[in-house]
């Protein structure tokens, strides 16, 4: 479980920074100063839960696969 919140920080914190960068030099080429850096931070809000969602449902089947069945212990302590 901290594996995933950590994938999921990581990958909110490099959107974000990805947005901002991408943002601020795409606004100094096109001379639009706040617009596109405005526009990219607010999208990049929705992909960051999207990609936190897509990381929960990956964890969620990877942890249901890895997860061997167990003998119901109760019943094989009776039987000793």
């Amino acid at each position: 479980m901290v594996a995933v919140a950590g994938q999921v920080g990581c990958v909110t914190l490099l959107s974000v920074f990805i947005a901002v960068f991408l943002g601020l030099y795409l606004d100094r080429i096109l001379g639009t100063r706040p617009l596109i850096l405005i526009l990219l931070v607010l999208g990049s809000a929705p992909l960051s839960l999207l990609l936190t969602y897509y990381i929960a449902i990956r964890a969620t089947r990877q942890a249901g696969r890895t997860i061997p069945k167990q003998e119901n212990s109760e019943e094989t302590r009776g039987e000793s």
